[in-house]
């Protein structure tokens, strides 16, 4: 039987995994279904849907994955399983 303190833990970081997956379905097919669309905004030069393409959905998934490993961190320590 859980106890209410891995109760807790495992609904934070459940949550947290949802949002990930959420934000990487955004940013990996999401944004790409609107480039034709995307491609009348410029920045730096280039149209935005190529520029989501190419490199602002890699550059998410990498902002993405520092913020989840600052977040289950946070959440690790606060329910003291956090790793030396």
């Amino acid at each position: 039987m859980a106890t209410p303190d891995r109760v807790s833990y495992w609904n934070k970081t459940r949550s947290l995994m949802f949002v990930m997956l959420g934000l990487w379905v955004f940013f990996g097919y999401f944004i790409h279904l609107f480039a034709v669309q995307l491609n009348n905004i410029v920045i730096f030069g280039f149209p935005l849907g190529f520029y989501m393409a190419a490199q602002g959905s890699l550059i998410a998934f990498v902002v993405m994955l520092f913020w989840f490993a600052r977040k289950q961190n946070s959440i690790d320590e606060e329910h003291n399983v956090a790793e030396d």
